[in-house]
């Protein structure tokens, strides 16, 4: 009786050892924000079987990977910082040379028996190298450790850029910004790259994709091609709109049973939501999110170093860039790009990248007392 009643508080303590790590309040939002997602999921994925099932797999895959990476204190993260950033820069430029060219894009490498798409690697990988950098200086930062910072953002995002992936460049670059300007950056400076920018519009315009500028041309008028470019941004805008207030109800979509939703498992997944919720069901996803994010600050607020603050901070307003961005581009106020809205739309690598994040945050706030200031 008393070996079983070690046994039994043994299991305990590992129990509580392997869950301590876990933030209870970011997984719970987490969670409901994933169930939200697969019922979603289910009432898109008329035409595609599997879909749901296959989530559910991407689901757990992406949870294990959260809870592993919750275990790894910040110190060791820091650790790992350039290594990672270096091999994810590696990768791409493997991309640029050896890729896989998939729908016109070189974006996916072969290593092995394992297909993978390396710039996702850099949506974790850019904000850890960049926090580690200004850890290094202690807070002390010149006009040489902003160039520095520069150019090691710059670098990746030029390589994705020019795959072309827009929307994952996107997102690279709002992780390594936001970890620059939390770092201190001037509001003088921000003010002046605005202007240096916006000079620049007519060379950007030049440099871009025609598919990319018809995108943005479209944004300004859909229905110049209604059955091309626009047809998205149509469909989509009708989906919402014809939502109403209180939606149509769960599997009752017409656009989306339809099918007339282009890709509306993953990045239009919105528009689907929208129609069957409303814009009730708008709402409470949005607080949702915002408890999410809410909580991720106050984790951040309370980080115990520079490296741990910065990098906290830049995951969280990472996560609020991908749901505006996603929202933004369904409802038709910001061009179509590939960004998925966060932990509903379907596939794997994204929800990955999305859990990493999570777990980076579940670290941070669970090793806190640990970490010397």
């Amino acid at each position: 009786m008393t070996t079983a009643t070690e046994a039994l508080g043994a299991a305990r303590a590992l129990g509580a050892r392997f869950a301590g790590n876990v933030d209870g309040p970011l997984l719970s939002i987490a969670l409901v924000i994933l169930a939200v997602g697969l019922a979603t999921l289910f009432s898109a994925s008329t035409g595609f079987p599997g879909r749901v099932t296959s989530q559910a797999v991407n689901i757990a895959v992406a949870l294990t990977v959260m809870w592993v990476v919750a275990q790894i204190p910040p110190q060791t993260l820091m650790r790992f910082a350039v290594p990672v950033y270096l091999a994810g820069v590696l990768l791409l430029v493997g991309v640029a040379l050896f890729g896989e060219v998939v729908n016109g894009a070189r974006r996916w490498l072969h290593v092995g028996v394992v297909r993978f798409q390396p710039s996702e690697i850099m949506k974790i990988a850019m904000p850890l190298a960049l926090a580690w950098f200004f850890q290094r200086r202690e807070g002390i930062t010149t006009w040489r450790e902003w160039l520095a910072a520069a150019v090691m953002l710059a670098v990746p995002v030029a390589l994705i850029a020019k795959q072309p992936d827009l929307g994952t460049a996107l997102l690279v670059t709002a992780a390594g910004f936001y970890v620059i300007f939390l770092a201190g950056l001037s509001w003088k400076v921000m003010l002046a790259l605005a202007v240096a920018a916006g000079a620049a519009m007519p060379l950007l315009w030049s440099m871009l994709h025609d598919y990319q500028r018809r995108r943005v041309l479209t944004l300004l008028d859909p229905t110049s091609d209604p059955l091309g470019a626009g047809y998205h941004i149509i469909q989509s805008t009708i989906a919402v709109g014809s939502g109403g207030l209180t939606g149509k109800g769960w599997l009752e979509g017409t656009q989306t049973h339809l099918e007339f939703i282009p890709e509306r498992t993953t990045d239009f997944i919105f528009a689907v939501f929208s129609e069957e919720f409303g814009l009730a069901g708008n709402a409470t996803l949005l607080l949702l999110y915002l408890a999410l994010i809410g909580r991720g600050i106050a984790i951040a607020a309370n980080a115990p170093t520079l490296f741990a603050r910065l990098l906290a901070g830049a995951i969280v307003l990472t996560f609020f860039t991908y749901a505006f961005v996603n929202m933004g581009m369904v409802s038709g106020i910001l061009p179509v790009v590939g960004v998925p809205l966060p932990l509903v739309s379907y596939g794997g690598t994204a929800l990955v990248t999305l859990f990493t994040g999570i777990g980076i945050l579940m670290s941070i706030q669970k090793h806190r007392k640990l970490v010397q200031t």
